[in-house]
């Protein structure tokens, strides 16, 4: 287990390694916002409302819906409650990113921040209007949920620092160092 000295905030090689680690997690996070914005674009320009596309049989088709809530369309009637969340989760995670020296960290910091800031931008700029806007979904899993390529990425960020967490890799990954020389 990495000694906290060694992970510490203050200690010059890890405030390095953060240098060298943040702009990737960043360049990471602007990737997931245009791959998602992107997607969402196509989807609102190609399908039409509540009509399936099959993909792959009925099992994933391209199916554009609006939602107002959160996963499942739970709090559809408290999009703005939804929308404050969500500013405190872009917050939080971007203090995160900017502490993160692991690459393993990193992608999966970078894939949530940027999950994060898509789906916070469309709830302030998308209709109905700031601060209630609705999320564009089109990616529907056998009827079971419709959703995003955000989603995908969200899931995929909160799995990997699961099991990140599971495994102790610490966000600030001491370097490798060669064992001291035991006395013999």
């Amino acid at each position: 287990m990495p000694d906290i000295a060694t992970t510490s905030l203050d200690d010059p090689e890890v405030r390095a390694r953060i240098r060298r680690v943040l702009p990737w997690t960043l360049v990471l996070a602007a990737g997931v916002v245009l791959l998602d914005q992107s997607s969402k674009f196509w989807a609102e320009t190609t399908l039409e409302p509540g009509v399936g596309v099959p993909v792959i049989g009925e099992l994933i088709q391209w199916r554009l819906v609006y939602n107002p809530g959160a996963a499942f369309g739970i709090g559809g009637d408290y999009t703005w409650i939804i929308s404050i969340i969500a500013a405190f989760a872009v917050v939080g995670l971007g203090v995160l990113v900017t502490r993160i020296s692991s690459v393993r960290w990193a992608i999966a910091g970078g894939s949530l921040f940027g999950g994060a800031i898509s789906h916070l931008g469309d709830r302030l700029f998308r209709q109905p209007g700031f601060g209630r806007g609705e999320i564009v979904d089109f990616i529907d899993y056998g009827g079971f949920f419709i959703g995003n390529v955000t989603d995908i990425f969200l899931v995929g960020g909160a799995i990997a620092i699961v099991l990140l967490s599971v495994a102790g890799v610490s966000p600030r990954r001491a370097e490798r160092r060669e064992p001291a020389p035991s006395p013999e």
